[in-house]
């Protein structure tokens, strides 16, 4: 996987792309937690759920499909008036959060370890990587994160996620302008 700062600073180039008009640090908050929310299936290792599982590591939670939910379902807990309101700005909304959200999905498929990403889940469990494995893969727990390991990933991350994260926000300012 990539680690919280990838994850997180690709939420943040992703939140730029949208109208100013509901960029508040709420949004911004939203942004990043859907970044993060897939890895949240690692607290299946201490109950016992395998990697390869449907719920294991990489599996369903790292799918088209949840980011697809999880997009409507955080736009409806957040921004419900906008449901009823403005049901345009609510899509849009709902948009952001699938993109930052698979976002996570499709960062880990760049990654150099692991058993790759069921992006089709539930429909179909086999996992997958891009072709093009750049980023290094970031350890799981902070005790190992903090290591030659973590700052190798950070390095990589610097350099796949960081840097057309800031092209791309640079130019999303001058396209608006």
């Amino acid at each position: 996987m990539a680690s919280v700062f990838g994850h997180a600073v690709a939420a943040i180039a992703i939140g730029s792309s949208f109208p100013k008009i509901k960029q508040s640090g709420k949004f911004w908050l939203i942004c990043i937690i859907c970044a993060l929310l897939p890895d949240l299936d690692v607290i299946g290792f201490n109950f016992g759920i395998s990697y390869s599982s449907f719920w294991g590591h990489r599996g369903f939670s790292h799918s088209i499909f949840f980011a697809v939910f999880n997009g409507l379902l955080v736009a409806t807990i957040f921004y419900y008036s906008l449901f009823k309101s403005d049901k345009k700005k609510f899509l849009l909304l709902s948009f952001c959060f699938f993109l930052c959200t698979i976002s996570h999905s499709l960062l880990d498929a760049l990654t150099t370890g692991g058993r790759g990403v069921a992006l089709l889940s539930p429909f179909d469990n086999t996992r997958y990587f891009f072709p093009w494995k750049v980023i290094k893969v970031s350890p799981i727990g902070i005790s190992k994160f903090f290591s030659e390991w973590g700052l190798k990933v950070l390095i990589s991350e610097l350099k796949w996620i960081g840097v057309p994260s800031l092209v791309y926000i640079l130019g999303m300012k001058i396209l608006k302008k």
